[in-house]
């Protein structure tokens, strides 16, 4: 039998929030199998780390900075928040390991899940699922050395710490305590099962173009280019990226074609990748422009390949929070024993929607928690998202998943 708890506070000094969460988590030391957190840029990851080995000590726990603190079924935490998920489930296995993203990525995400099944006592299995924490900026790596050991038999979902004004001062926590630059990977083999969703809130707006040419980073120091793929898209059918993202969105983008972040201009209009389609409904990872570059370079949040056609896309604030509660009931629905066997949920929602979405996000947790009929989970919001589209899993950006965990 597993059941899941989650528990918000918020306050502006580190040590008070986490005095709330101790009286609110008070009875279930040696009781949790596996736990999530997420919190305020602002708050001290070392207490944090401190409450988490006092009252959890040898759990495995995944989190790090969230955009704003956290949401859950009572709402949206707010700043200063602090949001905790614990799962209990005495007859699961679940395991973390951590790592810094240094050198060899792919390489370090294959070891760091390899570790992280050794500590599950599960070496040489499928999980169930995979969940991931990481950085911004190598999320294709990661999920490259994570299906050298799992492929797409399973669902690689997670998030890309973030902080509240794309600073740089995201923070990722494992068990070993807080890193700037790094990947902290779950593994879950849930006596309950689990089910997931991975969807994107926004449709097609019309017009589409072939990527013809990106800039990509030496590998190293020898300057190898071993992939024509990037984060900086230099020219669409021939012509400057820039400008012709700019012609699809009606001006969006024409004070900054110069150069210039353009993180909230692009939100609603974002670019999307065809990944297929489930009967005649196509479905789209999307993909967020961040940047102008002065040559008129387009620089987004992942990475593109040359030749890939791109799609521009639209959303609207309604779109967006109407989508979270249709993520959370496909998960639910997902579940092997249906929506009536859940026990609780995790949420990843994309941070430029929280952003986006502004004054309307105590909506987009109330549709949550409708969605999963009162019961617990834990929302967070993220820089980047990971998750399993059509039986492949990739990362996106301003997407939305949910995890559903059955008793």
């Amino acid at each position: 039998m597993v059941s899941v708890q989650s528990f918000v506070a918020a306050a502006e000094e580190t040590d008070q929030a986490l005095k709330s969460l101790s009286v609110q988590c008070a009875g279930l030391r040696d009781q949790v199998s596996f736990a999530c957190i997420f919190y305020d840029e602002r708050h001290d990851d070392r207490l944090i780390h401190a409450f988490l080995e006092d009252h959890f000590a040898g759990v495995p726990v995944i989190g790090g900075t969230s955009c704003g603190g956290a949401m859950s079924a009572q709402g949206l935490g707010g700043e200063g928040s602090i949001g905790l998920l614990a799962v209990i489930d005495p007859n699961g296995e679940y395991g973390v390991a951590t790592a810094s993203l240094q050198g060899d990525i792919a390489s370090v995400a294959e070891a760091t899940l390899h570790r992280a099944l050794a500590n599950a006592s599960c070496p040489g299995e499928l999980p169930e699922l995979v969940w991931v924490y990481q950085a911004p900026g190598q999320e294709e790596l990661v999920i490259e050395g994570l299906r050298r050991v799992v492929g797409d038999r399973c669902p690689i979902i997670g998030g890309s710490s973030a902080d509240n004004t794309v600073a740089g001062r995201w923070r990722q926590l494992g068990p070993d305590g807080p890193m700037a630059h790094g990947l902290v990977v779950a593994v879950l083999f849930s006596s309950g099962g689990i089910s997931f969703a991975f969807q994107g809130g926004y449709e097609p707006a019309g017009p589409s173009g072939v990527v013809t040419k990106v800039a990509y980073e030496p590998l190293g120091s020898s300057g190898v280019v071993t992939s024509a793929r990037g984060r900086t898209i230099v020219s669409i059918d021939g012509e400057p990226a820039a400008q012709v993202y700019n012609r699809w969105t009606q001006g969006a983008v024409a004070e900054k074609l110069g150069g210039g972040n353009i993180l909230m201009e692009t939100t609603m209009h974002p670019l999307g990748i065809d990944v297929g389609k489930i009967g005649d409904v196509p479905h789209y990872l999307v993909v967020h422009p961040d940047q102008v570059l002065a040559d008129g370079s387009l620089c987004t949040f992942a990475d593109i390949a040359e030749g890939t056609t791109l799609f521009s896309m639209r959303g609207d604030k309604t779109r967006l929070v109407e989508r979270a509660g249709k993520v959370a009931t496909a998960a639910a629905n997902g579940l092997p024993g249906g929506p009536e066997s859940l026990a609780g949920g995790l949420v990843v929602y994309c941070a430029g929607c929280r952003l986006a979405v502004d004054d309307q996000m105590d909506e987009v947790a109330t549709t949550i928690a409708e969605s999963f009929d009162g019961s617990p989970f834990i929302g967070c919001f993220t820089f980047g998202e990971q998750g399993q589209v059509l039986g492949h899993n990739a990362h996106g950006n301003l997407m939305i998943s949910a995890i559903a965990f059955g008793r």
